[in-house]
This record gives C-alpha cells, structure tokens and sequence, in this order.
C-alpha cells in the first residue's frame, strides 16, 4: 500500500472512531475500541487499529492461538507491521513471544497492524473482492489485563453496495467513500463470539418467529421459500423442545453454492452461527445442529471450557456430550419437524454406527478420551481409523441409546428430552458449569430416578462395546449388517516439511510388506505424481489392482510394485423389528415425534 493510502487509512479510523463515540449510549461506554479497514479487500488484508485507553505504564496485548475449532493455529502468524503510537509518535513495543508484545507508554495507546487472511469456511477468516468474512478471534489483538471491559469494533472502507452484519452490530455510519459498521459488546469474548459478514449479500427474518431470527445469504441456488420454511421448522421446534429462546435477536450467516468456495460446516456461537455448505439441500442437518448449540456447549456449558484460555489448550471430557449429543438432537429435529422421514433418520443413525465399527481405534479409544484428544485432530496420523474416534458420532450414538434406556426404566415418562431440558435449568439459566460427564450423569440419574453409573462407566469412561443389540430392540429396532470388500493401500504416507510424501506405517501383512521401507519418499506413482490424498486415492480403485512406486530410500531411487490389499467393510443399517412389543413400539415413536407416552404394565 502506498503512504498517501497509509495516511488515508489511519485519518479515516480516527473520523470513525470520533463518529461512533457520539453514538447510542451503549457505543459511548466502550473501553477498548477496535477499526477494522478492508480497503483494497483483493489483497486480503485486514488492516487493524486498537486503541486503549488508561495506560499507566505499559500494556501487553496478544492475539489468540485457537478459537473455533480444538486447534493450536497460532493467529499471530497472520500479522506483520505492527506498530504501537501515543498520539502521533510511535512508542516502544517489544515482541514477548509467538503471541504476545510489550508496549510502553501512558495514555491512550494506539496499535496498528495489518493481519493476512484468506481462507474459506466457518472456522478460518476471508477477504477477498467477494466479500469479508470476520471471525474477529482471528483478527484482533486483545489485552489479557483488560479482557473484560467494554469494547467496540468500527468495521470501514466497506464498498458502497456491500452491507454488514453480525449479531453485535449496532450501527452504519457513512464514512469517506465507503461505509461504517459499528460492532459493541460487553467484552472481548462477547464481541469474538459475533462473526461478521460483508459482502453483497440477502437478509431476510424467519416470519412468524418471536424472538427474532435474521439470515444473511450470501451465495446462489437457493431459494427463499424453501429456506425460510426449513429454518423456521427447526428454530421453532428447538425452541419449544427447550422452553423458550435464551436470545433476543439470531443471526444466521451462510454461505451457499459458490460463495462456500468448497468449504463444509458450521460454526456456533452466542447469538449466531455461521454456515458454509455446498447446497441448500445440506443446510437443514448443520443448522438444527449449529441452532441446538444456542443451549447444549453455548450456555449448558462444561466446566472444563470456562473461561476461555485463548493462548493454550483447553481440555474437556465433555466433547461427546457437548457435540455429539447435539447430533443427536439435530436428527431428532429434522425427524420430528418432518424435514426428515423416518427412514432417513435410521440411515443417518446406521451411518454413525458404520463410521464407528469401522475404526479400529473404537474397541480402545473411549468417547471421554476422544473429547480430550480433539486437541490432536491437526495431525494427519491421528485421524486415521486405528488412532481415533470421532467423538461427534460415539457422542450421536451414545445419545441415542441413553435415550432408549431412560424411556425404557422409567416406562416412556421420561426421556433424553427431559435431561437437556434439566441442565438447561439447574447449570444454564443458573450460570452455573457442569462438571463434565459427571453432572451429565447425576441429570440423568435425577430425572430417570435410577442409576445409570454401569452405563457412563461402561460406555463413557470406557471403551467397552457399545450394547446395540440390547438397547435397540427396547424400542422395538433392529441393527442389521452387510459386508463388502474394498480395495487398501496397505501403507500410510504423510507430507514432510519439504512436501515429500514419506512412508510412516506398513500393514505388515499386506501386500505393500513385500517392498515398502518405512521412511521410503515417494517420487512416482504410476507414472507420475503422488496424489495429493492416496487414502482418497484408492476409494475408486478396482480390488487386484497394481500400483507402481519409485521411492527415494538411501539415496537412490527404487521401484517398487503391488497389487492392491483388500479389506472387508461391514455396514450397519437400522430396521424396525415388526414383533417388537407394544412398550417397544411406543418408546420407538415418542423418539420419532419426541413425546413421552407412559405405558402400563398391561400394555408392556
């Protein structure tokens, strides 16, 4: 950028700063004030002003190393060029470590950086000549010493035809050539629990919902009735399954078609969610399921995760409960408001079944211990099935088959529905953490009035086979099982730092023992250049195939070559058991429609 655009940038943040201090009350009591400039958004800089106020001395501010997703992601390694000012002179700033600078001075201290982002997706950042994506966790600096004053983000050189949303917004003002948007928030975490989206995009409010539900579309193919009526569906049910919405206003931001730039998923937060996803017809399963979030990890909150520890780990057991079960209450949403039939939603449960035997690492690797393990999902190796589980489909499955158990003791008066609905009163209208499976486990045993330490200990704390064949059939299903045979590598290989594809593991009964090294670099592969995933790789292959390697091994290139291994797959599905009993029936429908329906000892 050049200095007259530099000196530009800097009198602009000054005029906004000015112009939003005379705004509504809530915007004059904000401590540490933000701008966030988006001028010339095709180089995909974030260009950031912090200002704080009352320093005495000196101050320490930092930016976060993780935020949306488990992952150590260091943001700091997004920014360069920062200065620190008071007033117009520049003022001593010290860089402590990967995360953190010293700057000295008193008065108001002025930061400025610019931050680098690019990425697509609901758990990165973006700006580009499309639109701006801001997870401002990803963006802003904050001080440790000063987290929980007030603050406010002025967001500028917005292009005229874009707009601005996000759940803290609170005001537009028109500034230079561009617009102004003003974000407020009590504190930091409140204000980085608020991602901010600026584009060209359509806003609508969901009709006939109190309190209000927003949605930001930016993207194609789509249509608003169909959209409108999902999300109204869902909204509504979760709300009345959990007893009345715990926010004043919801935002919904997606990103739809081309505008998802290949990214999948959705992200929680306080009083929104953002969404990236390929087509409109994905959307339902990861809005019921980012919409649920608004209670079950965002307000019934572990412990563990409180408060938020922006620059280390943070380490919970709950994972399987916190997302998991939330999976489980997204089918359940999408069954019971008909999006669903109930034949997709006993395919969805068979598929998590399926995902879940089909790991090794199920039959060692508890649905606690895959909670605490989030923390390794950014290495390659730890997903691979004979290293983990996934806590969101144990935690689904598991949900599931509590549900079952307390419909059965408790002769369908009572059910999973009730549990959430409990936690929702004693821990988050309360204020209060939940001490992780433990409290999940002594709700469970209050509503249901009978123990369930054998189950939690069993299949929670532990890694014992999960009781299929014993829980289902209480509501009246069936799992039922078909193998095929499907084509294997017989070897791992992973990137190093150079970009090598390096052999870490050999099955050594496979057929790739025969003339595979571990350690062996990988230069050809059939004749040209490794895949960039060869797990994906080999999905399509035909069983018998051969492939042909040159791998780089003490200095010298060798061939190798080997048919294909084989590996036999089992798939679960789940059917109704039509002899089932009439308590097994009922207990199966109050799951389908979610209702309770007591049964009497006649009728069992």
């Amino acid at each position: 950028m050049n200095s007259r655009n530099v000196v530009r940038r800097y009198l602009m943040a000054g005029a906004l700063l000015i112009a939003s201090a005379v705004l509504a009350t809530p915007a004059a009591r904000a401590t540490i004030q933000y701008t966030v400039s988006i001028a010339h958004p095709e180089q995909h800089l974030f260009h950031v002003t912090m200002q704080i106020p009352d320093v005495s001395r000196e101050v320490v501010v930092q930016m976060p190393a993780w935020n949306a997703l488990y992952t150590i992601r260091d943001f700091s390694a997004h920014v360069r060029e920062v200065q620190a000012f008071v007033g117009s002179e520049k003022t001593p700033i010290e860089k402590l470590g990967k995360l953190a600078w010293r700057v000295s001075g008193t008065g108001t201290i002025t930061i400025r950086y610019d931050t680098y982002w690019d990425e697509p997706g609901p758990f990165a950042a973006q700006v580009n000549s499309e639109h701006a994506f801001v997870n401002p966790a990803m963006v802003l600096m904050y001080s440790p010493d000063r987290r929980y004053e007030d603050v406010q983000l002025g967001m500028y050189d917005v292009p005229l035809e874009w707009q601005a949303e996000g759940a803290s917004r609170h005001a537009i003002e028109s500034v230079g050539s561009g617009r102004g948007f003003i974000f407020t928030a009590e504190n930091y975490d409140a204000l980085v629990d608020a991602p901010i989206e600026a584009a060209r995009f359509d806003e609508f409010e969901v009709s006939g919902l109190a309190p209000r539900i927003s949605v930001v579309v930016h993207g194609d193919k789509w249509k608003k009735k169909d959209l409108e009526d999902a999300l109204r569906r869902i909204c509504s049910y979760e709300v009345k399954l959990m007893g009345g919405a715990p926010y004043e206003h919801y935002t919904f931001i997606l990103h739809l078609g081309k505008a998802a730039a290949g990214a999948c998923g959705g992200m929680e937060h306080a009083n929104s969610t953002a969404i990236y996803v390929r087509s409109e017809e994905d959307l339902p399963n990861v809005a019921a399921h980012e919409f649920f979030h608004l209670w079950n990890v965002k307000r019934i909150r572990p412990a563990t995760l409180e408060p938020v520890d922006y620059a280390n780990e943070q380490y919970t057991r709950a994972l399987w409960f916190a997302e998991g079960v939330t999976s489980t209450y997204a089918a359940y949403t999408l069954v019971r408001t008909q999006l669903w039939s109930k034949e997709q939603f006993y395919f969805d449960l068979g598929a998590q079944i399926s995902e879940l035997e089909s790991r090794p690492a199920n039959r060692w690797q508890s649905a606690e211990q895959s909670s605490l393990d989030a923390w390794l999902e950014k290495y390659p190796i730890y997903n691979r099935p004979q290293h983990s589980v996934s806590y969101y489909a144990k935690g689904q499955v598991l949900g599931v088959l509590l549900d079952i158990l307390i419909r059965d003791r408790t002769n369908d008066e009572k059910s999973l529905d009730d549990v959430l609905r409990a936690m929702n009163v004693e821990f988050a209208q309360q204020h209060r953490m939940y001490r992780d499976s433990l409290d999940v486990r002594l709700t469970t045993e209050k509503v249901a009035g009978v123990s369930f330490e054998d189950f939690f200990q069993k299949y929670v704390a532990n890694a014992e086979p999960l009781p299929y064949q014993t829980v289902l059939p209480l509501a009246g299903l069936e799992l039922r099982s078909a193998e095929h045979k499907r084509p294997v590598l017989g070897f791992y290989a992973e990137r190093d730092s150079n970009g090598s594809l390096v052999v870490r593991e050999i099955d050594p009964d496979g057929p790739a023992a025969a003339g595979l090294h571990v350690g062996d670099a990988i230069v050809s592969w059939n004749g040209g250049d490794p895949p960039r995933n060869p797990e994906r790789w080999v999905n399509p292959q035909k069983l018998g195939s051969t492939l042909r390697l040159t791998v780089r091994r003490e200095e010298q290139d060798v061939s190798v070559e080997f048919r294909l291994g084989e590996a036999t797959e089992t798939f679960y599905r789940i059917a109704e058991d039509s002899h089932a009993s009439e308590k097994a029936k009922r207990i199966r429908e109050g799951i389908l429609h979610g209702v309770t329906q007591p049964v009497t000892a006649m009728n069992q």
